[in-house]
């Protein structure tokens, strides 16, 4: 089961429905995730268990990001030994700053986007026209209701730039943060539905016209910190009324000088989990069409035809 946004080619706006078999079936009275992450764990899956609503074939709607209303999207740095390494590798000045939070009791957690700029399933994400070297980052994603609960998982792209990221670790919002370096779906696992968290296996494909330039496989056993640790503290001194997405930090990376650029298709699947697959575009002019589609998801659509 995956809860999932979607639309039909005849509506502007979002429905939520569950996708099982195929069959996505709505979810009746419910206008947005969002209102699912103001429930308790309990009533959310009592919810969600029971849909009444109709129900249509997968491919005749558009799954949408799975992410609305006031839902944000936070993520974790150097959580995976391979995270740190890259980061050292890329900061000769501030090489440091990475070794210490990898062991300090405290994460590093930075904002990565509002849910309307975040991009779903088959729509394009984008490198910085000012980097040299960009690169996805595959993550397994933490849906944390307004609560604290940990009540689903989905597969994250946060895509970066490592140029920008190792001038100095300052420009870290820069690096992380602009239009198209987000990537979330194409739904959401609820949480009891994930026997062990921590036997996820993580991989990731980047091609070009059908050629494969990179491959790679982790998991999650190989986290150095719980995710239930690094909820806590996006929950410590914040409020989140819409639920957040949290990404727990990526444990593949194609190493240096290797650069995401135009024409590049990344696919990364989580076992359990999803699989999020994205083209590749390059700078600001290429992602503006979500400005537009923040009230017409049907631009959605159009835009990921054209890539």
């Amino acid at each position: 089961m995956l809860l999932v946004r979607f639309a039909t080619p005849d509506t502007a706006t979002a429905r939520i429905g569950v996708l099982d078999a195929g069959t996505v079936t709505e979810l009746d009275g419910v206008g947005s995730l969002a209102e699912l992450w103001r429930l308790p764990m309990a009533e959310l899956r009592a919810k969600v268990e029971a849909p009444s609503g109709p129900a249509v074939d997968v491919h005749q709607v558009a799954l949408l990001p799975p992410v609305d209303g006031g839902t944000e999207v936070w993520a974790c740095g150097v959580t995976y030994k391979v995270s740190e390494e890259a980061r050292i590798e890329e900061s000769e000045r501030a090489a440091s700053v990475y070794e210490l939070v990898y062991d300090a009791e405290r994460p590093e957690l930075f904002f990565k986007s509002v849910a309307w700029r975040v991009v779903g399933d088959g729509e394009p994400i984008a490198v910085r026209a000012d980097s040299r070297i960009d690169v996805p980052e595959p993550e397994v994603a933490v849906v944390v209701n307004a609560h604290g609960e940990i009540v689903g998982y989905t597969v994250c792209n946060d895509v970066s730039s490592r140029t920008i990221e190792g001038e100095n670790p300052l420009y870290l919002p820069q690096a992380k943060s602009y239009l198209g370096a987000c990537a979330v779906g194409p739904g959401i696992r609820p949480a009891w539905e994930v026997a062990d968290s921590y036997a996820l296996t993580v991989s990731m494909t980047i091609s070009r016209d059908g050629a494969t330039e990179w491959e790679g496989t982790a998991g999650t056993h190989q986290l150095r910190r719980r995710f239930d640790e690094l909820a806590s503290f996006l929950t410590r001194a914040d409020a989140h009324p819409d639920g957040a997405v949290l990404s727990t930090g990526t444990c593949l990376v194609p190493a240096a000088p290797w650069t995401l650029t135009t024409g590049h298709v990344v696919c990364i699947e989580v076992s359990d989990v999803g699989a999020l697959t994205n083209p590749v575009v390059e700078g600001l002019d290429a992602m503006t069409w979500l400005v537009d589609a923040r009230d017409d998801v049907r631009l959605r659509a159009a835009a990921a035809s054209r890539t």
